[in-house]
């Protein structure tokens, strides 16, 4: 009956689901396709491939297995083969929340003595993928990531599922017999310490290091996969003997029933032997780079394996580019060191101004392997010629000056969009935007340089000139700070004025010189017979306080004790109103605290008014939502009607009761014509009856008591059950989620 339960879950959950950015799952690969094109890397042949569950074909599109890829960021494998005890497509997100099952594509396991040993119980239906490989290095390794629904409501349980590699060859030796191999097999799928990966040993209680969450609705790979749980990305490894026949078995299965679906993630490339290898990274993905604007890495990586010693290798280079002309020295030979199993080199061309049209460049490394077999990789860049940027900006003549004129810049020729800099003749930076905003301050010619850098770096710097030609000028604005009052003052000096001058202030006030003012920006028009200029200024004030404090915690549940912490500045006086009645009148910003105690969920209001003297004071007031936090659940015996926060840990519920009847009389007189039950503090009733020889007469269960409730008529499949005696079994949930069950017997009489 778990099993069914499980199902049920999970059709309760589909309504509520959203969809993210989840994997895809080809189904269409045969397992040699997948195992030869997908997970094999350098260094590995593999041979004899089958598999006991059922692949995916073009004709049978739902295999348990199959070829993921992923763009999600937050899943940490971009592709790879997937084993599923379901469909394969099974494992494609988003997490519908409850619990999977995808039983199409289940095969049997009953009978597997590895995974019945790892798992420590009977496995059922799963999927076993095996073949032979021949190693070129002397060490195997590849990445993997265990997935199931069976978190975290089975986790640990008797629903043990489990994931084995099983690995059987020369210099391996373990508790798995295997024809042909005298010295046993060892399984390789182990957390650290070589404890197996099963849902018992990895979740969310054990070993939980090794343990992802995925649950609905906080899913940790932002919808990617359906599993509710994962463990991290895992490296199996053992250390092989190059050109020597190996036999691998990786195996999947359910335990004690076949629900809820449980996967592994293999990850493409990864299972490999090999020794240093040679790959190259763009910024653009692809293996072109343009002089002067991008770079590119030859990335040298040796196996995990044999990471425990320092190794020195020499590469060779080739190619039309010329190192040291087109582009940079690299090092020669690289160094691993001990615990370092990757080494970049940096690849950063040269912008000549020369039309050499595309120049490759290719590195090569050819070691001998512990087997004495040479080994040869390699990875070519090619190096593109870079634009020449073309500028065109203004050259404004200004008769009669604002306070400011606007320079503006543009660019074509180079790699879209351009980053622009405006500096002073002297190299002082103005600006980093297409324009800048000049403030004119003196008659004469003035120069700009402007540099234009596009998205490859290439620049170009061109000059722009502003002429002014005016005689107006404010040379000086005057000014007395401001108190808590209006105390401030401005009074402007003006030069080169014709005829009478008007002074406009944008407080709207006319003049000279004005006051009154409180703190601010003003700004200052005068016009003159002939031009008009602008000017503006700050008029500062006297420290005036300045009232801040905060509240930890902020809210809560009653009793409450906040701590105030006043971060106020500029104050000689600090009255604290707590909003429950206390107050205090300090003069420290030592910290405050009060207690909040209420039986209704109520706000309070704390206002701090910081004063210097008498006439500047500020406040600043924070309110403290206080909840009362208890049971509010009706169905609860203890529930407090006053309480806003439910506090599901203190309420108290009824225990479900049941009664049954030991006779019925289907005689359609209305009284005993139908066998139900009595029940009390219940909301959902499973019931089934029994004949005399075990057949099932009727089974009936309901989550909805008030519109219908399991009952029986006394018939089956249409005709009258005959007098005699029948037995039942009755399972109960009641309204606190506890079960009760029972079973008895009654007696037919018609």
């Amino acid at each position: 009956m778990l099993g069914l339960h499980k199902l049920f879950l999970t059709l309760m959950l589909l309504p509520f689901l959203t969809l993210a950015q989840p994997i895809a799952v080809s189904p269409t690969q045969t397992p040699q396709q997948l195992v030869n094109n997908v997970l094999l890397g350098a260094g590995v042949v593999a041979s004899n491939i089958t598999i006991n569950g059922v692949p995916g074909l073009a004709s049978t599109p739902f295999g348990n297995i199959g070829y993921f890829t992923n763009t999600n960021a937050t899943f940490p494998m971009a592709s790879g083969i997937v084993l599923t005890t379901g469909d394969a497509i099974g494992a494609v997100g988003p997490n519908i929340g409850g619990s999977t099952t995808n039983p199409g594509a289940s095969q049997s396991v009953a009978g597997d003595p590895e995974l019945n040993a790892i798992a420590n119980g009977n496995v059922t239906n799963g999927v076993v993928l095996e073949f032979d490989f021949i190693p070129a290095g002397d060490t195997l390794i590849f990445n993997y990531m265990f997935g199931s629904d069976e978190y975290t409501e089975f986790s640990p349980s008797n629903f043990n599922d489990a994931f084995g590699i099983f690995l059987w060859g020369p210099g391996i030796s373990g508790p798995y017999p295997l024809a042909g191999y005298p010295n046993g097999g060892d399984n390789i799928a182990v957390i650290p310490g070589g404890t197996p990966v099963t849902i018992n040993n990895v979740n969310w209680v054990t070993n939980t290091p090794y343990y992802v969450y995925n649950e609905f609705p906080q899913d940790t790979y932002g919808d990617a996969i359906e599993y509710d749980g994962t463990t991290v990305k895992l490296t199996a490894s053992a250390s092989v003997q190059c050109n020597e026949t190996y036999h691998i078995k990786f195996a999947i299965a359910n335990v004690l029933d076949q629900a809820y679906d449980s996967g592994v993630f293999l990850e493409a490339g990864s299972f490999s032997s090999a020794a240093v290898s040679v790959a190259v990274a763009t910024v653009s993905g692809d293996t072109t780079i343009v002089e002067g604007c991008t770079y590119a890495d030859f990335i040298f990586t040796r196996p995990e394996g044999q990471t425990n010693d320092t190794l020195i290798i020499n590469y060779t280079v080739t190619g039309s580019a010329i190192e040291g002309v087109d582009y940079n020295n690299m090092v020669n030979p690289i160094v691993f060191l001990p615990g370092q199993d990757t080494v970049i080199l940096n690849l950063t061309p040269t912008q000549d101004g020369l039309n050499e049209g595309f120049e490759s460049v290719t590195i090569s490394v050819s070691i001998i392997n512990p087997c004495g077999d040479t080994i040869t990789s390699e990875g070519t860049i090619y190096i593109g010629d870079g634009p020449i940027i073309n500028i065109t900006e203004t050259d404004p003549l200004v008769q009669c000056y604002p306070d400011s004129v606007l320079l503006t810049a543009s660019a074509s020729g180079g790699y879209a969009p351009y980053d622009f800099t405006w500096t002073t003749l002297g190299g002082i930076v103005l600006s980093t935007n297409d324009s800048i905003t000049i403030n004119v301050t003196q008659n004469g010619v003035v120069q700009y340089l402007v540099t234009a850098v596009d998205q490859c770096n290439f620049s170009q710097t061109d000059t722009a000139t502003l002429t002014v030609n005016q005689t107006i000028a404010i040379d000086a604005i005057n000014m007395t700070e401001a108190t808590c009052i209006p105390t401030g003052t401005l009074s402007a000096v003006v030069s080169g004025t014709t005829g009478n001058v008007n002074y406009s202030w944008s407080n709207g006030q006319q003049g000279q010189s004005i006051q009154n003012l409180t703190s601010g920006w003003y700004s200052l028009t005068i016009t003159d017979q002939v031009c008009s200029a602008s000017d503006s200024v700050f008029v500062g004030a006297i420290a005036v306080p300045v009232a801040n404090f905060t509240a930890t915690p902020a809210t809560g549940c009653a009793p409450l004790n906040v701590v105030f912490v006043n971060n106020s500045a500029n104050g000689t006086g600090y009255a604290w109103s707590f909003g429950n009645g206390q107050t205090t009148v300090v003069q420290t910003t030592d910290p405050q605290s009060t207690q909040y105690v209420t039986q209704t969920p109520e706000n309070y209001t704390v206002t701090l008014v910081v004063s210097q003297g008498i006439s500047c004071v500020d406040s600043m007031s924070i309110t403290i939502p206080v909840d009362v936090c208890d049971c509010t659940d009706p169905e609860a015996l203890n529930y407090n009607g006053s309480a806003n926060v439910n506090v599901p840990s203190n309420c108290i519920y009824p225990y479900p009761e049941v009664e049954a009847p030991n006779v019925i009389t289907p005689d359609g007189d209305l009284t005993n014509d139908e066998f139900f039950l009595q029940y009390k503090n219940v909301v959902a009733i499973e019931l089934i009856i029994f004949n005399r020889w075990g057949a099932i007469m009727y089974s009936a269960s309901s989550t909805d008591l008030t519109q219908s409730q399991p009952s029986w008529d006394g018939t089956s499949n249409g005709n009258e059950a005959s007098e005699g005696v029948y037995t039942y079994t009755y399972k109960a949930t009641g309204v606190s989620g506890g079960e009760v069950s029972g079973h008895g017997f009654f007696h037919l009489i018609r």
